[in-house]
């Protein structure tokens, strides 16, 4: 698990670090401060422990934006402890804040909640924009319609759920839905997005799974 690391005090951040790679994480500390957002995608990281007082922008400023851009979630760490200061940190984007010094024990369980929080495994249902995805009984929902997929049909779905918004290519389809157990040609590629198409309409979704020509698929 990938965990960045945006504090300016050197002594701050490296503790961060060794407790963090102590259990396990792996952590990656963001010096550029100028640059937070090209560092951030950069790397694929699960978390981030973000201070609120920085040099350049803000911590709340840094969260919104970051958050504009990937859903990852952010804690803040800070040596404010105000009631003002923890509603600030929840409403720029943070799911869960604590104060300096940092307690390690408190840290770790804060972290370990927080992606526990986020982890697609822990929900019953994930959206994208009008449309929800029952992730137990494998339906999709639009407005108050649904239908249900088969195993295949759902896989590709789910994919697109879960993947940033962005045209998907066919060989990266292919790539993730390719196990040892469930194979997908190109040719059951093709006829499980029609019958998915075909279904989505019969609920008045008329755009799922948008051929971009030459180029891929999206949602």
């Amino acid at each position: 698990m990938n965990i960045g690391i945006i504090e300016d005090d050197r002594i701050i951040r490296e503790e961060e670090a060794k407790i963090l790679n102590e259990v396990g994480y792996k952590t990656y500390i963001i010096e550029d401060l100028k640059n937070v957002y090209d560092e951030i995608k950069e790397y694929k990281i699960s978390l981030i422990l973000l201070d609120v007082n920085l040099p350049y922008k803000d911590g709340y400023y840094i969260c919104k934006k970051i958050k504009k851009e990937k859903d990852i979630p952010i804690i803040f760490v800070t040596s404010r402890n105000k009631e003002e200061d923890e509603l600030l940190s929840i409403r720029a984007g943070g799911i869960d804040f604590i104060t300096k010094p940092i307690n390690k024990s408190i840290l770790l369980e804060k972290i370990k909640r927080a992606l526990k929080q986020t982890n697609i495994k822990y929900y019953k249902d994930i959206k994208r924009g009008d449309y929800t995805l029952d992730l137990h009984l494998s339906i999709l929902k639009y407005e108050d319609k649904e239908i249900e997929l088969t195993r295949n049909e759902f896989r590709i779905l789910y994919y697109f759920f879960i993947t940033d918004e962005r045209v998907i290519t066919k060989d990266e389809l292919l790539e993730y839905l390719w196990n040892d157990k469930y194979y997908l040609d190109e040719n059951i590629l093709l006829v499980n997005i029609n019958r998915l198409r075909n279904k989505a309409r019969s609920i008045g979704i008329n755009n799922l799974l948008k051929t971009v020509r030459k180029k891929g698929y999206e949602l």
